[in-house]
């Protein structure tokens, strides 16, 4: 069974929590003026899916680890946003004490 592409919904969510539109957001990662709300739109409704190098840049702008965009359920998301935030060392100590 094909799962649902979590890209579009992880979008929302990241660009929403950083309180931007979709056309602020677009021309941040270097979308024509003209063009970037409806751009971001198609992404969000998940009617295109942009290519890595345009995710790539949307996480830097929205302060996501380019995985959280991959996370299929909530919790891995959440997850994926605190580890992120997390430095090297303080993840191998994660790492060490999940294999406990």
């Amino acid at each position: 069974m094909e799962r649902e592409n979590p890209i579009p919904k992880r979008l929302k969510e990241a660009r929403k929590h950083a309180k931007i539109t979709q056309k602020e957001l677009g021309i941040r990662i270097g979308m024509e003026e003209s063009s970037a709300s409806g751009r971001m739109n198609h992404y969000e409704k998940g009617r295109h899916t942009p290519d890595i190098s345009v995710l790539q840049r949307m996480a830097k702008e929205l302060g996501v680890p380019l995985s959280y965009f991959f996370c299929e359920s909530d919790s891995l998301a959440e997850l994926n946003l605190l580890i992120g935030k997390m430095s090297e060392e303080e993840r191998a100590k994660l790492i060490e004490s999940l294999k406990q």
